[in-house]
């Protein structure tokens, strides 16, 4: 069974950065591409980046990918953030090993997303 939880989200000030986490569970998560995307309330989900199977890290802008996979955790670093970086982070697979583009939200599995919240 396909597992994804999140955690590590919470209040940061603006400016700040902060790492969230995400333990999967149930297949290789070191084989398939995983992404994160986030859901501001009220907003339509978007896609933030996503790291293809096989790969150790990624990097677009502000936001980072690393993936541990002695322990099957995925990590998403996020730097300068602002008010509007406020929403609820998923992490996310459909089992395949590349990724489509990091705007893709749509996914087969996620998890229950964690909050984060940038103010000052």
């Amino acid at each position: 069974q396909v597992q994804l939880v999140e955690s590590g989200g919470g209040w940061v000030r603006p400016g700040g950065s902060l790492t969230i986490s995400c333990a999967a569970s149930g297949f290789d998560s070191r084989r398939y591409a995983i992404g994160w995307f986030r859901q501001a309330q009220g907003k339509e989900p978007e896609g933030i980046l996503c790291i293809s199977g096989g790969a150790s890290g990624t990097l677009k802008g502000r936001f980072a990918i690393d993936r541990d996979n002695t322990k099957s955790i995925l990590y998403l670093q996020m730097h300068g953030l602002s008010p509007e970086d406020t929403a609820v982070y998923y992490c996310a697979t459909d089992l395949e090993d590349r990724c489509d583009a990091p705007s893709k939200y749509d996914y087969k599995y996620s998890g229950q997303g964690t909050q984060v919240t940038v103010s000052s």
